[in-house]
């Protein structure tokens, strides 16, 4: 990417303002032209920023009759779409006197409004979301890192993890204290207390599709339901791209915006310049002896790639016969795959019960003969980069230094550390 992340935000807000003037169509097509020059596009993904897909939209819609512009059957001023940068799963209408609408891919719309204000006609069978949302049942656990990366932890009141769970300590710490309680799992919340403490917002993942009937309960007593769908975003910086959408909710768009743009920048300045030529795979071993690996086209495997490595598992399934981000193999076939992969990543978090080569080898002894154990490169993760969706771009350094072989402060990796013998301290 080029060094045009500078003017971004102030060219939305020129598209913005612009939009419904009667000269906006000439303004949206020099500012087209001037993000053209500028080369403001991702070159793996092929994606324009959200920025160019919302001049191309404007272009469109403007020929149309549709887009920016008040809609003469409802008198609403719809100002624009934005249609995020590597997130496929969102995009966010904003009109005029501060309404929102969040449209979420297989979850519906949302209507966010200000706490002084009702919904316009339109959007009354939306599920309507005050704003800023505070007293939250939070119930996706990967949702929290969001509220802390906007300072607005304090808007949770609730949580369906338990302290013991929790890799971020901020949270864990709040937990323990009881500023935010434990009200049960998603599947069957304590309902009661979700009243007792006047929840205004319950946030899902899509798990509670195995339990509908506590989503609907939750939404009988007057509480909206919204079922978040990040973690079914492939770019790792799509998954991060969703604090977008907290910070529409939180009335912290600016702050949002900001923290992404800091963060794209960071990984575009560290990105390698060349790949490294080297394999690796993220696994862990389940008790039923079968090896879970993460699937190709999901985050965890391309964050290797933008660390300047190959997924060794690419080929094991068409992306497009399941939306699965792992699927489980056995050892046999594992070790065709992966025997001579350079790096092996073991899931810690998952399976907390091996830390070294000894316990690996334990497990199944074919582990000796792989490529990676001869040359220790077997690594673990320990912290749950799950939960920890903001950090994408420090993991894909610590990655991309152990695909360099930089791994001379490997100490001071968070998300990372080298598998050792037990007696190697």
């Amino acid at each position: 990417m080029t060094c045009c992340y500078e003017p971004k935000l102030k060219i939305k807000e020129m598209i913005r303002a612009s939009a419904a003037g009667p000269w906006a169509w000439i303004i949206i097509m020099l500012t087209s032209l001037s993000l053209s020059a500028c080369g403001i596009k991702d070159p793996d993904s092929g994606q324009g920023t959200a920025q160019e897909t919302a001049v191309s939209e404007y272009i469109d819609e403007s020929w149309e009759g549709g887009g920016a512009g008040e809609n003469p059957e409802n008198g609403l001023h719809k100002i624009d779409t934005f249609i995020p940068e590597y997130a496929t799963q969102f995009s966010i209408d904003h009109y005029d006197d501060g309404y929102s609408v969040i449209n979420i891919n297989d979850s519906g719309s949302f209507v966010v409004t200000d706490q002084d204000k009702e919904a316009p006609e339109p959007f009354r069978d939306m599920t309507v979301i005050k704003r800023p949302a505070d007293r939250i049942y939070l119930a996706s656990s990967s949702s929290m890192d969001f509220f802390r990366a906007l300072d607005c932890l304090d808007r949770v009141a609730l949580t369906s993890t338990k302290a013991a769970d929790w890799s971020l300590p901020e949270v864990k710490q709040l937990v323990e204290s009881g500023d935010i309680i434990y009200a049960g799992k998603y599947s069957s919340p304590d309902y009661e207390l979700l009243l007792q403490k006047e929840c205004q917002l319950a946030i899902e993942n899509t798990m509670i599709y195995h339990n509908p009937e506590a989503k609907e309960l939750i939404e009988k007593l007057g509480i909206p339901v919204l079922v978040e769908r990040s973690s079914y975003e492939s770019h790792p910086l799509g998954r991060m791209e969703w604090i977008r959408v907290y910070g529409c909710l939180l009335g912290k768009e600016k702050e949002a915006d900001s923290f992404f743009e800091q963060e794209v920048r960071r990984l575009e300045e560290e990105r390698p310049k060349e790949r490294y030529g080297k394999s690796a795979v993220f696994f862990y071993l389940t008790a039923g002896g079968y090896v879970n690996v993460r699937m190709p086209g999901d985050y965890v495997s391309g964050m290797i790639e933008l660390a300047g490595g190959d997924y060794a598992l690419n080929g094991l399934m068409k992306e497009d016969e399941g939306a699965f981000s792992a699927v489980n193999i056995t050892m046999e076939e594992f070790y065709v795959r992966a025997r001579d992969a350079d790096v092996l990543i073991y899931n810690s978090t998952i399976d907390g019960k091996i830390n070294s080569l000894e316990e690996l080898t334990a497990e199944n002894s074919l582990f000796s003969d792989f490529r990676a154990f001869k040359e220790g490169n077997i690594w673990r993760n320990e912290s749950d980069m799950f939960q920890e969706a903001t950090r994408a771009a420090q993991m894909i350094e610590e990655l991309e230094a152990i695909f360099s072989g930089e791994t001379g402060n490997e100490d001071e990796f968070r998300f990372f550390h080298r598998m050792k013998p037990k007696d190697d301290k």
